[in-house]
C-alpha cells in the first residue's frame, strides 16, 4: 500500500502508531534517569534550576534533532520515497560508494553506513527490553513488593511479542493508530494539568537554563547528555519509515500531536517534582492518584510499549532486507505477512536473534534504570553516521556549496558529538552491550561483502567470458539433451561456474539454457516495464537479465513464466529445470581474506538461506551442484 492510494488521514493515523511509538514512550523513563543522574553528583539534592535545566535540555533536544535536523533536512534525502540509512547511501555518486583499487574492496561511505546500520540492530534489541520492564514497573508504584514480578511478567510479554511476529502486523495495524491517539492524549492531557498548577515550570522553554545548568555543573551535568539523548531516540525511525507513510503525514503527525503532547508530558513530570521531589523516583505513574488510575495507566503504557517494540522488530526487518539486497548480509528467509503492504515482513532469524537478545538483557539488568545505562550509544552513533553520509549527499549529490553543506553539518555534529560523548562514558556500565552488538553485525557485513566479492572475483577467473563457453559448446560436440535449463548467472558476461562445472564433469546440456541474471539496482523499486531484458544468443542459450530494487522481492520463477511466450520457440515453464550451485568455501588461510575471516565467510555461507528459497524456485525442478572454493 503505498502513500499515494492511502488519505492522508488514514496515513498520519498510521505514523502515530508505527513511526512515533519510539520516541512516544520515552517519557516513562527519561526525565526519571535525567534527574537519577543529577542527584547522583549533587550533594545538596535537586534544585529549582536543575529540573528547569534538564526540561531545557530534554525540550531543545527534540527541537535541534527531530524538528530541525530529520523533519526539516533528513527526510529531503528520500531515494523514490524510501528512507532510512541505506537509501541515503544509495544516493551517493558511484565515485565515493564504490571502493577504488579493486571490487573486494569497500568504500569509506559504505564502510561509514554499514557500521551505523548494525549500531541500529543495538538499538532494536534495547527498546523493547527497556519500553516493556520500565511499563511494568508501574506495578511497584502501586504494590511495592510485587518487584519480583515485573522480571517474570516483561519476559511473557516479550516472548508473546516476538512469538506474534510470525502473524505479521496487518491484522493488528489498524488499531496501532488509535492507541497510539489515545496515549498521546492521555500523557499530554495529564501534562497539561500539572502544568497548570505550576505554570513557572514553562520558563525552562529558554535556552538559558540548560546553558546554567552546564555552568554550574560542569562534567558531571555535561554526562546528563547520557540520559537526555533518551528523548530523542526513535528519530531514525522518522527517516527509516519515510516510505511507508510519507514525509507530510509524518511531519504533520509529529508537530501537531506528538511533540505538543511529550513536550506537555515532560514539564508536567517537571512541575510534579518542582512541587515535590520525592516523585523523582518514578514520575511519570505519579501523575496519576494511585489507585485503579495507575493501573489503567499501566495497561495502556504496556499497549504503548508494545506497539513502541513492535516499531523497531519491524524496522530491523526492513534493514535486513534492504542490506540483504544490496549484497551487506546473507539471504535470510522473509516472508510477506500482508497482500497490501509491501512493508509488512517477517524474517525468523532476525525475529528470533533479537527475542534472545531481549531476553537476556531483562534477566541481566533487572530494571530498567540499569538497562537505561546501556541505552543511546547505539543510537547516537548511528545520527552522527547519518549526518556525515547526509553531507556527501549535500555537497556531491546535490551540489550544495562548501559553505552551506558544511555550516548545516556542523550544526548537526555540534549536537550528536556531545551526545555521542556523553553516551561513551556508560560504556562501563552496560553501554558496551549495544558496541558489542554493532560490531558482530560490522564484522557480518563487511565479511560478508568481501567475500561475495572475492567469490565473484574468483569465478569471474575460472569461467571465462561466455562467448568462449559458447564456441566450446559448438566446437567439441557437448551432448545435448530434451528440455530447458535455467542457470543463475551473477555475471552477464562470464559463463556460471556451476555449468562449467557440469561441462567439465557431466559433458552433457539441455538443449535450450537460460543464463538468468538478477540485478538489484541502488533504488527502492524498479518499473515492471523496465524489469526484464531478454537476449538471445546461439548454441540454443538465451540471455536473461531481472533488474529489482533493494525493497522488491525476486520471483525467479515468475520471471521464467513472464517470458516463456515470447521465447522462440515458446516454452513450458513448469517443466524447466533450475540447476543451481552451493559453494564450500574452505578457509585454509592461504586465500586474501586470511583464516578467521574466511572461516567466517564460511559459517555465514552455509547458514545462509538457499538460493531456492531466496529465489521463490520450486524444489522439485531444482538440482543443486556442490562446488568447493578457497578465497
Amino acid at each position: 500500500m503505498s502513500p499515494s492510494k492511502t488519505s492522508f488521514g488514514a496515513l498520519t493515523l498510521g505514523a502515530l502508531g508505527v513511526v512515533f511509538g519510539d520516541i512516544g514512550t520515552s517519557p516513562l523513563y527519561t526525565l526519571r534517569e535525567c534527574l537519577r543522574e543529577v542527584s547522583a553528583h549533587t550533594a545538596g539534592g535537586l534544585t529549582h534550576e536543575d529540573v528547569l535545566g534538564v526540561l531545557s535540555l530534554i525540550f531543545w533536544s527534540l527541537m535541534l534533532v527531530v524538528t530541525v535536523k530529520y523533519l526539516s533536512f533528513i527526510m529531503r534525502a528520500d531515494n523514490e520515497g524510501e528512507g532510512g540509512i541505506f537509501a541515503l547511501l544509495a544516493l551517493v555518486p558511484d565515485r565515493l560508494r564504490l571502493a577504488k583499487g579493486g571490487r573486494s574492496r569497500i568504500s569509506f561511505v559504505a564502510v561509514v553506513v554499514v557500521i551505523g546500520a548494525a549500531l541500529l540492530y543495538g538499538d532494536g534489541a534495547i527498546t523493547p527490553a527497556i519500553s516493556v520492564l520500565s511499563a511494568l514497573e508501574g506495578i511497584t508504584v502501586l504494590e511495592p513488593h510485587l518487584q519480583w514480578a515485573v522480571v517474570p511478567a516483561t519476559c511473557g510479554v516479550l516472548l508473546l511479542l516476538f512469538a506474534m511476529q510470525s502473524r505479521g502486523t496487518g491484522s493488528v495495524g489498524t488499531f496501532f493508530g488509535p492507541i497510539m491517539v489515545v496515549w498521546f492524549v492521555t500523557i499530554g492531557g495529564l501534562g497539561a494539568w500539572h502544568v497548570a498548577q505550576k505554570p513557572e515550570v514553562l520558563a525552562a522553554l529558554l535556552p538559558h537554563h540548560a546553558v546554567r545548568f552546564f555552568m554550574a555543573h560542569g562534567m558531571p551535568g555535561f554526562l546528563v547528555l547520557g540520559s537526555v539523548v533518551l528523548a530523542v531516540t526513535g528519530g531514525e525511525a522518522l527517516y527509516a519509515d519515510m516510505g511507508h507513510f510519507g514525509v507530510k503525514p509524518i511531519r504533520f503527525a509529529w508537530l501537531a500531536v506528538a511533540l505538543p503532547a511529550l513536550l506537555l508530558c515532560y514539564f508536567g513530570q517537571g512541575a510534579m517534582v518542582l512541587q515535590n521531589p520525592e516523585l523523582v523516583a518514578n514520575p511519570f505513574f505519579s501523575m496519576v492518584p494511585q489507585g485503579k488510575a495507575t493501573v489503567a495507566l499501566i495497561i495502556l503504557s504496556s499497549a504503548a510499549t508494545v506497539i513502541a517494540s513492535q516499531a523497531l522488530i519491524s524496522g530491523a526487518f526492513s534493514l535486513t532486507r534492504q542490506a540483504q539486497q544490496l549484497g551487506y548480509f546473507p539471504r535470510v528467509t522473509v516472508q510477506h505477512t500482508a497482500a497490501n503492504v509491501e512493508g509488512q515482513i517477517y524474517i525468523p532469524q532476525v525475529n528470533w536473534l533479537l527475542a534472545v537478545g531481549c531476553l537476556l538483557l531483562v534477566l541481566g539488568f533487572q530494571k530498567s534504570e540499569h538497562l537505561a545505562s546501556a541505552y543511546g550509544i547505539a543510537v547516537t552513533g548511528t545520527m552522527m553516521l547519518t549526518s556525515i553520509v547526509f553531507w556527501v549527499v549535500m555537497r556531491h549529490t546535490w551540489k550544495w556549496s562548501a559553505l552551506a553543506s558544511g555550516g548545516l553539518l556542523a550544526l548537526f555534529l555540534a549536537v550528536d558529538i556531545p551526545f555521542f560523548a556523553a553516551n561513551t562514558a556508560k560504556i562501563a556500565d552496560g553501554g558496551w552491550v549495544p558496541v558489542m552488538i554493532g560490531l558482530a553485525f560490522i564484522a557480518a557485513m563487511l565479511v560478508w561483502s568481501r567475500g561475495r566479492t572475492l567469490l565473484s572475483e574468483r569465478y569471474a577467473q575460472r569461467s571465462g567470458p561466455l562467448d568462449e563457453t559458447l564456441e566450446r559448446i559448438e566446437t567439441t560436440g557437448v551432448q545435448r539433451v530434451p528440455g530447458t535449463a535455467v542457470f543463475m548467472a551473477s555475471s552477464s558476461s562470464h559463463t556460471p561456474p556451476v555449468l562449467m562445472h557440469v561441462l567439465d564433469r557431466v559433458r552433457s546440456l539441455h538443449e535450450r539454457v537460460l543464463l538468468l541474471t538478477v540485478v538489484t539496482e541502488p533504488v527502492p523499486h524498479v518499473a515492471e516495464s523496465k524489469r526484464v531484458e531478454v537476449t538471445p544468443m546461439r548454441a540454443g542459450f538465451t540471455r536473461v537479465l531481472v533488474r529489482y530494487g533493494f525493497m522488491d522481492e525476486p520471483d525467479v520463477p515468475a520471471i521464467v513464466k513472464r517470458v516463456a511466450p515470447t521465447l522462440e520457440p515458446p516454452l513450458e515453464s513448469a517443466h524447466v529445470t533450475y540447476v543451481l550451485g552451493r559453494e564450500a568455501v574452505l578457509g585454509h588461510g592461504t586465500g586474501a581474506m586470511g583464516r578467521l575471516a574466511e572461516g567466517f565467510f564460511g559459517f555465514l555461507q552455509r547458514n545462509a538461506v538457499s538460493a531456492d528459497q531466496t529465489f521463490k524456485i520450486p524444489p522439485g525442478q531444482a538440482i543443486e551442484i556442490g562446488i568447493q572454493v578457497d578465497l
